[in-house]
């Protein structure tokens, strides 16, 4: 009886499961392959959502210049400081973009909202690059792609 227990044994022992090296090696490649495909994806993705954010808050900064034009008979820009918008600090996105409005002294009826990539946006939004608006809604870019692509 002995020798037939220890036989069971031995045999238990050949047949346990678990996974060889090959196998691990070639989940490992397939892991590799998904990275190197989805990596890229979402980062674009993030350029674009950060993108559509700045252009929103621009938005914002403009109609912070037009309620100041309007509001108290100003019937001027000049002297309007928007500071920073919830929609720059409270989403971050002054992580991503520097946003600021400038007058024009000559011209007080003039303004320009800008939307500049900084940190990992500047490297990576290279296409569209920094973003402005003006009072008369007049969009530009620095970047090489076409304009409405960027906005």
């Amino acid at each position: 009886m002995k020798s037939r227990s220890l036989h069971l044994r031995v045999h238990e022992c050949r047949h346990q499961s678990g996974f060889t090296l090959v196998e691990l090696m070639i989940t490992v490649a397939i892991m590799a392959i998904l990275t190197a495909i989805v990596v890229p994806a979402y980062t674009s993705y993030v350029v674009k959502a950060n993108r559509g954010a700045a252009k929103a808050c621009m938005s914002e900064y403009a109609q912070f210049m037009e309620r100041y034009y309007t509001t108290a008979g100003n019937l001027s820009y000049a002297g309007a400081t928007p500071g920073t918008l919830g929609c720059a600090s409270d989403a971050n996105l002054n992580s991503a973009y520097t946003f600021s409005v400038t007058t024009n002294i000559n011209s007080p009826r003039l303004y320009t909202v800008t939307a500049a990539p900084a940190g990992a946006q500047l490297s990576r939004d290279t296409q569209c690059g920094t973003l402005t608006l003006d009072q008369a809604g007049m969009r530009s870019k620095s970047g090489s792609a076409a304009l409405n692509s960027c906005w």
